[in-house]
């Protein structure tokens, strides 16, 4: 019989922890959300887990947003308990069946971030973005999305804190464009084949920790 060193003993029984923890608090709402509305290979769409949708609501959820902004991150939005926040955030999306019955849902073409409605430009601190895809040239869009989007100080420089995910070798070019850093939590995305990590312009403990659902 092969023993488990107790590192990996102590990393499957914080597994066994967080999960419980997070099918008795939001499993319902998320699970409830992934059977509705299946991945769609056409937009390049591909949910994260459960437990990695929980993990990131429970992220917005502390940082105590006065508005957020959710660009490509239907799961999420859709996952928010706290109703002030969710009333105070809003949806860009590509997919219009996610229209439906949500006022605060934008038809947002990520090609085109100049469509943005002027009223909402410099109105979010804080933004959620995991786009479709991951080359240089969306991402520079995406950014001038979030930066059109942005609340800013005194100074007139954006300073909402940014929550994005996307692969590693992708670190250089999004701390270039949005300011933002690698953080050791990786998102769990069942169907998608390679490896995504979380960056942001803000420190954060949780970020800071380990998934349990990936490891080091």
């Amino acid at each position: 019989m092969i023993k488990r060193s107790a590192k990996l003993e102590g990393r499957l029984r914080d597994k066994r922890k967080f999960l419980k923890r997070i099918s008795m608090e939001k499993a319902k709402e998320i699970k409830g959300f992934l059977n509705r509305n299946p991945e769609n290979r056409e937009f390049n769409q591909y949910w994260f887990s459960p437990a990695t949708i929980a993990f990131l609501v429970e992220e917005v959820t502390r940082m105590k947003p006065q508005r957020t902004a959710f660009l490509s991150t239907p799961s999420v939005y859709y996952s928010l308990q706290d109703e002030e926040i969710k009333k105070n955030s809003y949806l860009f999306e590509f997919d219009e069946k996610f229209a439906k019955k949500n006022p605060n849902f934008v038809k947002y073409d990520f090609n085109r971030p100049e469509d943005i409605p002027a009223e909402l430009e410099g109105t979010f601190d804080f933004i959620v973005i995991d786009p479709p895809f991951i080359t240089r040239e969306i991402w520079r869009k995406y950014a001038d999305a979030a930066l059109k989007l942005s609340t800013r100080d005194a100074s007139k420089t954006p300073n909402a804190k940014l929550l994005l995910s996307s692969i590693a070798e992708n670190a250089s070019m999004l701390e270039e464009f949005l300011g933002v850093k690698m953080r050791a939590y990786k998102p769990s995305i069942p169907n998608l084949i390679y490896q995504y990590n979380f960056f942001s312009n803000y420190d954060s403990e949780a970020l800071n920790k380990v998934n349990p659902e990936i490891g080091d």
